[in-house]
C-alpha cells in the first residue's frame, strides 16, 4: 500500500501544474474567440475567477502529493494518543 500512495504523490505532483496550464490555455482560447465589449470583460472576469479560485486548490495538491511520496502518510494515528 506504501507503493501506491507514493507513486498516486507522484500523480498528484504532476498533475497539480498540469490543471493550472490547462486552465490557463483553456481561458486564452475562450478569451480570444469572445466577441468585443461586454462580452469580452464578462469573459476575462469569469475566467479570473475561475483560475484563482483553482491556483490554491492545485498548490494544495501538490503538497498533498509531496507529503504522499515522502512518505508521511505511511503510518496514520489510530487514536487520540498518538497525535501528541
Amino acid at each position: 500500500m506504501s507503493g501506491l500512495k507514493k507513486i498516486l504523490g507522484l500523480l498528484w505532483i504532476v498533475l497539480g501544474p498540469a490543471i493550472i496550464i490547462f486552465l490557463f490555455m483553456q481561458a486564452a482560447d475562450k478569451i480570444a474567440a469572445a466577441s468585443e465589449g461586454i462580452a469580452r470583460t464578462n469573459t476575462i472576469l469569469q475566467w479570473s475567477i475561475i483560475i484563482l479560485i483553482f491556483i490554491p486548490i492545485c498548490t494544495g495538491l501538490v503538497i498533498f502529493g509531496y507529503y504522499a511520496w515522502k512518505g508521511e502518510y505511511d503510518h496514520l494515528p489510530e487514536s487520540s494518543e498518538e497525535l501528541s
